[in-house]
Order: C-alpha cells, then structure tokens, then sequence
C-alpha cells in the first residue's frame, strides 16, 4: 500500500541500503459472524473460572501493532503478553502509556537483528517457567529510502536478516515450547504484508516482491561476495522488505505442512489493513509520512489505525473461530475477517522447501 502511494505521487524511493553492521484464547473480540445465547455465555463464563490465563509472546511489542496487540488481549483479563523487545525501557513505558497492568506483561530484551540474541531470548524464557501457548512474530525492518544495505550482526542484509531470518530461528527454537503447552488452541503467528502479495494492486506497485532462485539468500546476502538481495540483485530496501514479508508467508505454509497434523499447532498470516500512521514509515521521506494516511483515508478507503490493526490480530490469536491453520487472514470493509488468497510465488510450496532449507543452514540449524 505504501508504495502503491508513492506510485501515485510519483515518489519513488531511492534504492536503499549497502550492507555490513549488526536484530486462554477465548479472546472476547467480537466474532462477526457469531450470535450467542444467554446459555452459552453462561458456559463460557464457567469455563474461564477453570482455564488459566494463555501466554502470548509478541515481537515488537512495544509500538505500532505489536503495542495494539498487546493492549487488546491485555484488556480481555485472559492473557499474558511477553513483550519481545530491543529496548527494555521503551517497553516498559509503552505498557504503561497504553494502561497495561504489571501483573499481565513480562519484558524480555530481544534483537532479531542478532540470532545470538535469539537464542538467548529463548534461554531466558525458558528459565522464567511461563508455557507458551501462543507466538506472534510481528517486528519488522522497513528502510525504503536508504541508498546502501545494512547488515545483522551475522552479516545478513537488515530486512530479510531481522524480518524473515531472526523470527525463522525464534520460531523454530520455541515450536518446542508450543508443543508442550496444554492450552485449547496454541498458534503461531507471523504477520504477512499485502505488498508482498503480487496478486493485489498494491503487491504490483514496482518494486514488486520476487525472491527468483534465491541465489541472493543461498550465498548468506551479505553483499560482500554475494549480493544483498534475495534474487541476487541490486540493492532496494522497499524490495527487501516485500521479499521478507513473502519469506514470512511462505514460512508460515512450510510450518504448517511440516507440523500442524502431528502438533495440532495453527499456524496462520495476516494482513490485518494498511496502518497508514504507524511507525514503520518513519524511516520514509517526510511528504510520504505526510500525504500516505490521507491517501489510505480518503482515496482508497484502505486506512486502518493501530487500534483496530490490534485488535484484528488479537482475533488471530485467541478467536476460537479462527482456528484452521495454514491460513493467510485479511479483513473486508465490515470488519469481517475472511481467508485471503497469496500470490504464485507466496504459496509455492516447492519454493518454500528451498527458503527452509537453506534459512536452516543460514540460521545455523543444519
């Protein structure tokens, strides 16, 4: 959508960056389509006395959608959120600037831009004794107009290192942590982008999201002897964020053949609306920053805050309704949420076997 915008304006974004430097359910969310009798809710009610409260972890969570998600399962008093994030402190006081009480969040410091962290994340996770019975992967890196790749601390360009790569291994090292939990509906979570979708208007917006052979993300994008781009060719940092977001689908669909009949795991991606003020644009031109969310607003009717972004994940998370695993989320005019169709190359099982593979020996799994 973002860049469906600039293409309207005629913005267009300088390349990008050069590499090399560093990453209890029963939600009560309104379900559209569902109309409950007083009985019902009575059994509900009687049911929660005896669940215990699910544990949500939320990459991100302490801005834009992650922030939103929180605070919408914070508020149903039927879940924990772990707060995932860089920044200790901003977490702390994002929690509390949105009304979020101490007794339903824990912050555990993660960098996704660094898989050591990762892996420490986990540890310490670990170590606090919580069941995980949910993963939202949200964080993400957004650098449209940097001119030259920036790199995790392993060397792999920024985007794809800390949106794809980063989350790959969180998620592969916590499917344990899911495996065991005892709650009715344990999922996993990874937010998708209509960008990166070239079956919709915005997802055709040059430059349009394509991961070719993956030569790029074979030799480890780490612009040295290899090139910084999935499909191994020049630099474009809105590019590398599409291709990111089409490994993040494709990854959610892998998992799901891979896992979910033998774990009972959902598995799931969403588009959960264009968030036209969030601060993943903040590294846009100011005039973008400026005209995008009118734009979304008035022209194409796409807008949607943080707030209700939120609580449309939330949904995903805790909807008993929203169940079946290997599904890709979006959500109509009415607010109604409905299974989205990916693109070819967003659900090209044969390509999502390669991306595993070779995110597994990148990630030091195999």
């Amino acid at each position: 959508m973002a860049l469906q915008f600039q293409a309207a304006l005629n913005l267009r974004s300088a390349p990008a960056i050069h590499k090399k430097a560093l990453k209890k359910w029963n939600l009560t969310i309104r379900a559209q389509t569902a109309t409950t009798t007083p009985e019902i809710r009575q059994d509900k009610t009687e049911q929660k006395k005896t669940l215990r409260k699910g544990n949500v972890i939320v990459t991100g969570a302490s801005s834009g959608l992650g922030l939103a998600t929180a605070k919408a399962l914070a508020e149903t008093g039927e879940w924990h959120i772990i707060m995932a994030c860089r920044n200790f402190l901003k977490a702390e006081r994002a929690a509390k600037s949105v009304g979020i009480a101490k007794e339903n969040y824990t912050t555990i410091h993660l960098d996704l831009a660094s898989l050591e962290s990762v892996r420490q994340f986990v540890e310490n996770f670990r170590n606090s004794n919580m069941p995980l019975d949910v993963l939202v992967c949200n964080a993400a890196v957004y650098l449209p107009t940097a001119k030259q790749p920036s790199f995790t601390a392993e060397g792999f360009e920024l985007s794809v290192g800390t949106n794809h790569l980063g989350h790959f291994l969180l998620s592969r090292l916590l499917l344990e942590d899911l495996k065991k939990s005892d709650y009715p509906s344990k999922r996993l979570i990874i937010v998708g982008s209509i960008t990166g979708n070239t079956n919709t208007l915005a997802g055709n917006v040059p430059p349009k999201a394509n991961l070719g052979d993956l030569r790029g993300l074979a030799s480890g994008l780490n612009g040295g002897n290899s090139s910084p781009m999935i499909d191994g060719g020049d630099f474009d940092g809105a590019k590398a964020h599409k291709d990111s977001k089409v490994c993040n689908m494709l990854t959610m669909q892998e998992f799901h053949r891979r896992y979910h009949e033998e774990t009972g795991i959902t598995f799931a991606s969403l588009y959960p609306g264009c968030i036209a003020t969030t601060g993943l644009f903040r590294e846009h031109i100011p005039l973008f920053r400026l005209l995008f969310p009118p734009f979304q607003k008035y022209i194409t009717k796409g807008y949607v805050s943080e707030e209700e972004a939120g609580k449309r994940l939330a949904q995903v998370v805790s909807d008993p309704n929203l169940t079946k695993s290997g599904v890709y989320w979006s959500w109509n005019s009415n607010s109604s949420s409905f299974e989205n169709q990916l693109s070819k190359e967003a659900s090209d099982a044969e390509k999502a076997l390669k991306l595993w593979e070779i995110s597994e020996r990148l990630v030091g799994l195999a």
